[in-house]
């Protein structure tokens, strides 16, 4: 039934491994997937992988840093494996414990791990228990609750009470026998004794003559009222207020300074005008992206450093507190307990600092589903571990969380596009980049900023407008185009703009227009083609066909998804659905999917920026840009320690 069993250390030392009969391939591959995509990537808060046709559990040992693996196909519904799996690494670490406890590599490939025939004993005693489980048996109808009823309990009367059984009756009878408790009447010419209490108007519990002079407070308010209210009349309804007429900043100048048409369109009477626009204009004037971009800004968090001072304080005040009360042996065996860290974490201890961890993370935006997948991963990698000297759970989970972080959003791969872009021209082709996204997340701009980058890097660009179906797009990238010349004049550079825009208007097949634009790019030696895309919803199935169709058609060098930093659980849905929209009408057997992010609207979110984490755990790709700002400098990488210190913070 057991495709392979393995025993191995997280230094990647195999300690022992089964491998069931008939089965001829070898289990390296589907292990080390495992290890790249789960237990590298701080994915392990689910105990089950699939890989290909075969399905993997594995169980973390913190203590001694093992990690068991078992393997059976996928088709198999085994549900005895889970039990199987934790009973190997019981009696795995019970036989081996002194050998485990050998520190160092050499050590343990000294030892022979001689665990086969225990392992054979296990596997049988787990499948005959799974066999001896038979399905639970069905009740028996005296035994549900429907045989509790009769027909008489059913039977519902005229105003939609049911008629009770007997027992009901006699519950009525006993109401009847103890009515409810009747206010007492007053005759009109007895008066009352001062201790009788009444029940009228509301004032129970007050007597006859606290009641008279409650009755005479009220009398003098309203009379004192009246005597000072002047007698009100109805409002008469205001005038609305008429339209004032707009100042306008530049009142008195000629209408001419209003007149863009001579500086807007195809360029025809601008050409001596462009340059002129980027000295007027001083948002134009840009500093230089020459080489590798600048990392999002990392700033040492003073009030981290103070919160773990609190932290410190605090730990040494329960100590102090333990010592006063405990006295003498008693009070300072109890500090030691609390401080020095000889005991091996469990589940329950860490319970509830993961479950502020997992509040404060969806509060910074990172999806629900993330936020639970990274502390169930944060517990497995803890759970048994032997705490540091001086160190408290709170102190402990909260590091182990961050390193998880930061091992998240480190790129996985190699991201180096300017390096990527030689390569291109080395080999006489341009260097594609696809961009995708859902409607209003900022695409066109920042493949503006992306081409800003590129030219004073030195590179010539093509923007392929293959959005025709917004209106204004195409006119949009036609106003890039034109800054992006007036920024680097055609005279610096031989007489040829750095920045062309290949259109085909609107209503036109995408897939073509990329086709074309490529072709184009090939004969006029642009180094890089940029393919904006229209925005489309991830629950558009006829747009997200046309996409697949693109970009499989055309296979860019890069397809980067673009989204926002301020979505939550949103970004989980649209990647998903977009990568399985690429998978689903892809044509090849290995499907393209998205190679990276860009990360935009990053300066409108203060410290929530768990959007980055989201993205990147779903996909498992880096985000490759992080627009932060409306100018064409505003473009970062990513730093990811940046981001984990923002996450962070309280």
């Amino acid at each position: 039934m057991l495709d392979f069993f393995s025993i191995f250390s997280k230094g990647g030392i195999v300690l022992w491994c089964f491998q069931g009969a008939g089965v001829t391939e070898s289990f390296t591959g589907p292990v080390n997937a495992l290890i790249r995509s789960v237990i590298l990537q701080e994915r392990s808060g689910n105990n089950s992988f699939t890989h290909e046709s075969l399905s993997l559990k594995y169980k973390l040992d913190n203590e001694f840093e093992l990690i068991f693996v078992v393997g059976f196909q996928k088709i198999l519904t085994l549900t005895y494996v889970d039990k199987f799996i934790d009973d190997v690494q019981l009696c795995f670490r019970d036989r081996y414990k002194n050998e485990l406890e050998q520190k160092g590599a050499l050590k343990l490939l000294n030892n022979n791990f001689e665990f086969g025939d225990d392992f054979q004993v296990l596997l049988r005693e787990a499948e005959d228990t799974s066999r001896a489980r038979s399905p639970a048996p069905m009740r028996t109808f005296k035994e549900s609750e429907k045989s509790q009823k009769t027909v008489k309990s059913m039977i519902e009367t005229k105003g939609g009470e049911k008629v009770k059984e007997q027992g009901g009756k006699k519950n009525k009878n006993t109401k009847k026998e103890a009515p409810a408790a009747e206010p007492v009447k007053v005759d009109q010419g007895k008066t009352p004794s001062p201790g009788q209490k009444t029940v009228e108007n509301g004032n129970q519990g007050l007597t006859h003559d606290e009641i008279m002079q409650k009755n005479r407070e009220e009398f003098a308010r309203k009379r004192m009222g009246v005597a000072t209210a002047k007698p009100s009349k109805s409002p008469k309804p205001q005038k609305p207020r008429e339209k004032q007429m707009r100042v306008w900043g530049l009142s008195g100048s000629s209408d001419k300074n209003l007149d863009y048409s001579g500086r807007n369109g195809d360029g025809s009477q601008n050409g001596g005008d462009q340059n002129q626009e980027a000295q007027h204009d001083p948002k134009m004037q840009l500093s230089s992206m020459k080489g590798d971009l600048l990392s999002v800004d990392y700033e040492s968090d003073k009030e981290e450093e103070m919160e773990e001072e609190e932290e410190r304080v605090l730990v040494n005040a329960t100590s102090k507190t333990s010592s006063k009360k405990g006295g003498g042996f008693g009070g300072m065996f109890g500090m030691l307990k609390g401080l020095v860290g000889s005991k091996s974490l469990t589940r329950e201890d860490m319970e509830s600092v993961l479950d502020k961890m997992r509040d404060h993370l969806i509060a910074k935006n990172v999806a629900a589903e993330i936020a639970s997948q990274l502390c169930d991963s944060v517990a497995k990698k803890l759970e048994g571990k032997v705490m540091g000297t001086f160190t408290t759970v709170a102190s402990t989970v909260k590091q182990a969380l961050q390193d998880s972080l930061v091992q998240i959003l480190q790129p996985k791969r190699r991201v180096d596009i300017l390096r990527d872009v030689m390569e291109a021209q080395s080999q006489r082709r341009p260097f594609v980049i696809t961009f995708c996204g859902v409607n209003g997340v900022g695409k066109s701009t920042n493949l503006a900023k992306i081409s800003f980058w590129l030219i004073e890097n030195g590179f010539t660009v093509l923007i392929a407008a293959c959005d025709t179906f917004r209106a204004g797009a195409v006119e949009q990238l036609r106003t890039h185009q034109r800054r992006l010349n007036s920024l680097h004049p055609p005279e610096k550079h031989g007489g040829r703009p750095v920045v062309q825009l290949y259109e085909k208007g609107y209503g036109k097949d995408a897939a073509g227009i990329a086709m074309e634009a490529i072709a184009y790019a090939r004969n006029q030696a642009f180094d890089v083609v940029l393919v904006d895309t229209a925005g489309r919803m991830q629950d558009n199935a006829p747009l997200m066909t046309a996409l697949a169709k693109l970009i499989a058609v055309n296979m860019p060098d890069l397809v980067l998804f673009v989204g926002e930093a301020l979505v939550g659980n949103e970004a989980v849905d649209q990647l998903v659905k977009f990568n399985q929209a690429l998978a689903d009408h892809s044509m090849s057997d290995k499907p393209r999917l998205i190679d990276g992010i860009v990360l935009t609207k990053f300066d409108t979110i203060d410290d929530k920026v768990g959007a980055a984490i989201s993205m990147t755990y779903i996909t498992g790709q880096p985000i490759v840009f992080v627009g932060t700002g409306q100018t064409y400098n505003d473009l970062r990488s990513l730093n990811p320690r940046a981001v984990v210190s923002a996450l962070m913070k309280a």
